[in-house]
């Protein structure tokens, strides 16, 4: 962990006391603006939310190709910069990135996001699948980006995203292409709305409740990790059906995999013996 995120892990934010993201990494290679927006596939029909708009160059590249592009920026300095821009299709929100509420029409986010509040911008857009957002092109560290698209998932959140989300990475950005640099290279990842959710979204809850039970130790083996849930017998037909090997850890299950347990758990389980999770908790994830 990073000291600049450590220092933002603990601490609550008010009115009074707003997070300082000034120091955000500004991106200056005019090519790598135009490839992220390129790879997001703006139409003229599109509804954009910008995190973090600093100066607006990639506001400036949004707002000549989409319906409408909401630039979120809490730095008055960048503010007053994105004003100076005059874009007449944009909505500049001056507030805190994760005090803001999301839209309810369908909407893309195309951003350079501040590091030290990656997972929470993440989680905001992620954790409920019912929300209007429907794909993304958003550049971040790369370690983060890195954790979000392995296939050794250790975080209940990131294998309840992938039920509802493609999140794919699509290359590493070096920083020489921002100011200033970081100290930390950058990635660029996709995410887009799955066509056919491997979790229905009316079941989302459900599966936190699933995810969350199972995940609590995620080196240990699916036998391990799915007691109190199925029978042994239960156990030994998924691990059969998935070709687990006993000594799997399991944050190693794939999607599907993760799939088929649920839906295994729905047919075959009692609902007393499905794990529960609070709304409340989600929150805190």
């Amino acid at each position: 962990m990073t000291k600049r995120r450590k220092k933002y892990q603990n601490r609550k934010f008010t009115a009074a006391n707003p997070p300082n993201f000034s120091g955000q990494h500004l991106i200056h290679n005019k090519g790598l603006l135009k490839d992220i927006v390129n790879i997001a596939h703006i139409s003229e029909s599109d509804l954009v939310l910008e995190l973090g708009a600093g100066k607006g160059a990639i506001t400036n590249v949004l707002s000549s190709r989409a319906r409408k592009v909401l630039a979120v920026e809490n730095d008055q300095k960048f503010i007053k910069k994105l004003k100076q821009l005059e874009m007449k299709n944009t909505v500049i929100i001056e507030q805190d990135i994760l005090k803001i509420s999301l839209p309810r029409e369908h909407f893309l986010v195309v951003s350079n996001i501040p590091y030290a509040i990656t997972t929470p911008i993440m989680k905001m857009l992620l954790n409920n699948p019912s929300s209007g957002f429907q794909r993304g092109v958003i550049v971040m560290e790369k370690g983060a980006a890195k954790r979000f698209t392995s296939n050794f998932v250790k975080d209940p959140y990131i294998i309840a995203w992938k039920m509802w989300f493609d999140i794919r990475y699509v290359k590493g950005i070096t920083r020489k292409n921002f100011s200033p640099p970081p100290k930390v290279d950058s990635a660029m990842i996709t995410i887009n709305r799955k066509a056919d959710p491997i979790v229905p979204i009316s079941d989302s809850l459900i599966f936190w409740g699933l995810a969350d039970y199972v995940l609590k130790n995620p080196q240990i083996s699916i036998d391990l990790a799915l007691r109190g849930v199925f029978t042994p017998p239960q156990i030994k037909h998924l691990k059969r059906n998935l070709r687990i090997k006993d000594e799997d850890p399991v944050a190693t299950l794939s999607e599907q995999q993760w799939g088929f347990i649920f839906e295994t758990m729905l047919k075959h389980v009692p609902k007393f013996r499905w794990p529960k999770i609070k709304k409340a908790k989600l929150n805190h994830f």
